[in-house]
């Protein structure tokens, strides 16, 4: 019986294939900050519909029309926002500390903001006790606080332009990704939790002997929600949207290097309705900051995206305070698998885009790339010809741009070292991996070749665009070099047969596995990982049972016929 198929002529443009720019394409530069790119336009209309977030159903890019060749440079947005936000208020630190976050195209302070230490957080969790123990919020039905975040979501989306705006400004990304990526993501995630709100229902148990049994799930309590600089707007709704729904309340540390766009949504919070106390946002380092919150003896949950290194002290914290459950969304180092019966070049377009998406910086890049000896030769130089247009450059100010600046000066610093270490290793330099433009963090993105599996690129997460090209000859040798990794957050096939595809799907350790697409999410599909990737989910309705308790109540059902 023949292998099945799954051949699909229209793969070489298909955007719902290729969910970001379907025409990534680096080169020599333009101008002391720019790399000569091609069509970038089509960047926001192929990210759209896979990218939204759950039940939005917002074009993939609104007023396309303008971002296209000639779109006037982005005017810097202003920063309404730079305090601490406790109890439905902006203030200062208890310190009165300060730190400054900077603009990752030229290294320019964009703002000083409120560094919250140890005594804020204490402060922002005894507002989010207080708002549990005898506020409103976790005694509203379901319907009434899924009304709420429907109004929070239509409050996101409203104010797209100026998230967006001020995002790519903190984060070095590009605005028309940003507004119909991670803004509409975040609106997503509010609508598709606020339908989830009041679905929240135990069960029925048949118990042995005269008693019925049930169970409740009920809402932890306060949450300590700690997420990273490569997502903000989105992260910021991944985590606080199902832990809205339960009824937990919240203290939300954005990164350091990316605490503006979550001020911002706490103001549009406070808009919608959502009662003081119940999300407060502390920006502030992690070592003090966020090591307060997962030490917190009175945080009753943490949800943690970062590296795996911070992890492990999230998880320490939690052992060596009150236990309190953690989940973990940490590194990756995730392999695309290219088989030789692959549409050539859509191959190479989701492996461009699987890896520079959002500059590299994405846990689950695909940053381990096989391709079957028999095409690797053609896959090679296909690759290196498409990288010829790929555009480093200024995100606000030119709309060729495919790629920003990294996200500050020490990840800038740390990419570019691991690039030098792959040199020294052996790999070989196919494409990119220099430092460009006059200032800022810009980074040609790097193709190795001659890659070995123990050498140190293969291993570690570099958190850059920097990919690793590898051959391999049969199945079984792609899988178990997929699976020569400590991580298991995703992975990629490429292929147009089922049973390849389904084998590989199957034997593959990943939280999530992508066939003939990649990054292709939305808030009804659970997202984590496995091994040093972490534990627990994001999106999906699994991602409530991280904030929910499970409660056992029996009751005797004495002289009951039916038993």
């Amino acid at each position: 019986m023949g292998s099945r198929s799954l051949s699909n002529k229209s793969q070489r443009t298909s955007p719902a294939l290729l969910p970001f720019p379907s025409h990534f394409t680096t080169s020599a530069r333009a101008t002391p900050q720019s790399k000569r790119v091609g069509r970038s336009g089509d960047r926001a209309r192929a990210m759209g519909s896979e990218m939204n977030g759950g039940g939005t159903d917002r074009p993939a890019a609104e007023g396309e029309e303008e971002r296209k060749g000639g779109a006037p440079p982005l005017e810097a947005p202003e920063v309404r926002f730079t305090k601490l936000f406790i109890n439905g208020c902006f203030v200062d630190a208890v310190s009165g500390r300060t730190f400054e976050t900077r603009d990752p195209r030229t290294g320019d302070v964009i703002a000083s903001v409120a560094e919250g230490d140890k005594e804020d957080v204490d402060l922002a969790v005894k507002a989010a006790r207080d708002a549990f123990d005898h506020g409103e919020w976790p005694r509203m039905s379901g319907s009434e606080r899924g009304r709420i975040m429907t109004r929070f979501a239509d409050l996101v989306e409203r104010h797209a332009d100026e998230l967006a705006a001020l995002e790519s400004l903190d984060a070095g990304k590009h605005p028309a990704v940003t507004k119909a990526v991670d803004i509409g993501n975040a609106a997503g995630s509010l609508r598709y939790f606020a339908g989830a709100a009041d679905k929240v229902h135990g069960e029925t148990l048949r118990m042995r002997g005269q008693f019925q049994g049930y169970t409740l799930r009920e809402p932890l309590g306060v949450a300590g929600l700690i997420i990273p600089w490569n997502f903000p707007t989105t992260m910021f709704g991944i985590k606080v949207a199902p832990a809205l729904a339960v009824g937990c309340t919240m203290v939300v540390k954005p990164a350091e290097q990316t605490p503006l766009s979550a001020l911002y949504l706490a103001d549009l919070a406070k808009q919608a309705g959502i009662p003081d106390g119940v999300i407060n946002v502390v920006p502030g380092f992690g070592p003090t900051a966020g090591a307060a919150i997962a030490s917190h003896m009175d945080v009753d949950v943490v949800s943690f995206t970062g590296s795996t290194e911070v992890g492990r002290l999230i998880m320490e914290a939690s052992a060596r305070s009150n236990l309190k459950p953690v989940s973990l969304e940490l590194g990756g180092k995730s392999p695309l698998i290219i088989f030789e019966d692959a549409d050539l070049d859509m191959a190479v377009e989701l492996a461009i885009s699987a890896n520079f998406f959002n500059k590299g910086e994405a846990c689950v890049a695909a940053s381990r790339v096989y391709v079957q000896e028999s095409i690797y030769e053609r896959f090679e130089k296909k690759l290196a010809e498409r990288m010829k247009s790929w555009v480093v450059g200024d995100p606000l100010n030119d709309p060729r741009v495919d790629q920003g600046p990294q996200v500050d000066k020490a990840q800038y610093e740390r990419v570019l070292s691991y690039i030098e270490l792959g040199r020294r290793e052996g790999a070989t330099l196919l494409t990119g991996g220099k430092p460009c433009g006059q200032k800022g963090y810009y980074i040609e993105p790097a193709v190795f070749t001659n890659v070995k599996e123990d050498m140190v690129i293969a291993k570690e997460e570099i958190f850059g665009p920097v990919m690793c090209l590898m051959k391999f000859k049969t199945v079984e040798e792609a899988i178990a070099r997929a699976n020569a990794t400590r991580y298991g957050l995703g992975a990629g096939v490429v292929t147009r047969d089922l049973d390849v595809a389904n084998r590989v799907v199957r034997s593959v350790r990943a939280g999530l596995v992508w066939v003939n697409c990649y990054f292709a999410v939305c808030s009804d599909c659970p997202f984590g990982g496995r091994g040093m990737s972490g534990f627990g989910k994001d999106e999906g309705m699994q991602a409530l049972d991280k904030y929910l308790a499970v409660k056992s109540v029996v009751t005797p059902i004495r002289g009951s016929p039916w038993l």
